[in-house]
């Protein structure tokens, strides 16, 4: 197998879906692009790239080709066996499968005024109402999320698995720009980000020497 991924500093899809490779045990091969340099109107445009639109990350399999992070979970889980990434109680898993769609498919504001950059710490950073929704909601559903079913560890449900996945680059987000978090979060974030493969990545984002300027400042 072989990852596509784009700039670890910026890309938070990236990070989801190499975290999710590395959650299913499977050997495969990591190929980074830089994202939005001189050559990558061409590169997106490339065999490798053309079956996403350009879009990172993209897993290949042999023949087969999967795109968008969410995708490559269920890609994988189906390969592994879904207890890998996702709990066996049908009410927890339930919940975590919701909790992934839901951040898959929504907190548009909080993506827009934080963008993803894990090289940066921002001071005084004016939290908008409409982002406040958005980091509420998140709050309240990490904190149903340990309450109900956190018992067996210290990830959202327990052991690591999907959901924390999916909330990896939230969590990169808050660290980024203060987002002041309540206790039971901040030992939550503390354990993911402390995590060896958060920490690979960490460590490969901070060596990069690529700049997407736009991606540098909060929005206005």
């Amino acid at each position: 197998m072989k990852l596509i991924i784009g700039n670890k500093n910026y890309s938070s899809w990236s990070l989801r879906g190499w975290l999710a490779a590395k959650q299913s045990g499977l050997a495969f091969e990591e190929i980074k692009v830089p994202l939005y340099g001189e050559e990558w109107d061409a590169m997106r445009k490339g065999d490798d790239l053309a079956p996403s639109s350009g879009k990172v990350p993209i897993l290949w399999d042999g023949e087969a080709v999967v795109w968008d992070s969410l995708a490559i979970v269920d890609y994988l889980a189906d390969k592994v066996g879904r207890d890998r990434f996702w709990p066996k109680d049908d009410v927890a898993r339930a919940m975590a499968r919701s909790m992934v769609a839901e951040m898959h498919s929504s907190y548009l504001p909080l993506r827009r005024a934080m963008p993803m950059n894990m090289r940066k710490r921002v001071e005084g950073v004016e939290i908008t109402p409409e982002v406040r929704a958005d980091i509420v909601r998140i709050l309240t559903l990490w904190a149903e999320a340990r309450a109900r079913f956190g018992k067996g560890g210290p990830f959202l449900f327990g052991t690591f698995g999907a959901a924390d996945v999916f909330y990896a680059p939230v969590i990169s987000r808050f660290m980024t720009y203060g987002v002041p978090v309540p206790g039971f979060a901040l030992t939550y974030m503390d354990a993911v980000w402390t995590h060896d493969w958060m920490q690979a990545w960490t460590e490969a984002a901070e060596a990069e020497d690529w700049v997407i300027q736009q991606f540098e400042e909060p929005a206005a």
